[in-house]
C-alpha cells in the first residue's frame, strides 16, 4: 500500500512537471512568434465575434467564418467562410471592414463604444454598420442618416479610447 502511494504521488509530481514545461514551450513559442510583450500573452483581436465581413455584402446574411481562412488588417483578425472570401477581402479590405472599428453604430453616435451583435446589422451606402442588439438598431433604424452623421463627427474624437474611457 505504501509503495502504491509513492508510485501515485511520484504520478502526480511528473503531470505537474510536464504541464510546466509545456507552458514555458508554449511561452516561448509564442515569444518567438512576437505574441508576448511584457511578460504577457497577447491575444489576438478577431473581429465581428468571427463572422465573415465579406458574406454580409455577397450573402446579404451574416456567416460564421473558418480558421482556415483568414485576413489581418489594422491588427485585426477577420475570419471568412471560404477563400473566395478571403480573397475578396485582400484585394480590398476598407469595402468590407465594418464601420467604427465594428463598434455599434448607435453607440457611436451618441459618443459610446458598445460591443455588437453580429446579426444586428445594416449596409448603407456600400459600408456595413453593426448594432449592439436588435434593440438598439430598431432605434437606429428611425433616423439612420442622421445617427451616421453624428457618428462620424464622433469617431474621430473616440476612436483611440477605450470603451471604459467614454
Amino acid at each position: 500500500m505504501n509503495t502504491l502511494k509513492h508510485r501515485s504521488h511520484f504520478v502526480a509530481v511528473l503531470s505537474f512537471l510536464a504541464v510546466m514545461m509545456a507552458n514555458v514551450a508554449f511561452a516561448g513559442n509564442m515569444q518567438k512568434a512576437g505574441m508576448m510583450k511584457h511578460d504577457r500573452i497577447v491575444v489576438a483581436e478577431v473581429a465581428i465575434s468571427g463572422y465573415d465581413p465579406v458574406a454580409y455584402f455577397e450573402t446579404g446574411r451574416p456567416t460564421r467564418g473558418s480558421g482556415f481562412h483568414t485576413a489581418t488588417h489594422h491588427g485585426v483578425t477577420y475570419l471568412f467562410a471560404n477563400k473566395e472570401h478571403q480573397e475578396k477581402f485582400n484585394a480590398n479590405p476598407e469595402k468590407y471592414t465594418p464601420q467604427y472599428g465594428g463598434y455599434c453604430a448607435y453607440g457611436v453616435a451618441v459618443g459610446k463604444k458598445f460591443y455588437t451583435d453580429p446579426t444586428a446589422w445594416k449596409i448603407v451606402d456600400g459600408k456595413l454598420y453593426l448594432n449592439l442588439d436588435s434593440k438598439i438598431q430598431s432605434k437606429w433604424n428611425e433616423d439612420i442618416r442622421g445617427y451616421i452623421k453624428q457618428a462620424d463627427s464622433n469617431w474621430t474624437a473616440i476612436q483611440d479610447k477605450h470603451p471604459s474611457e467614454l
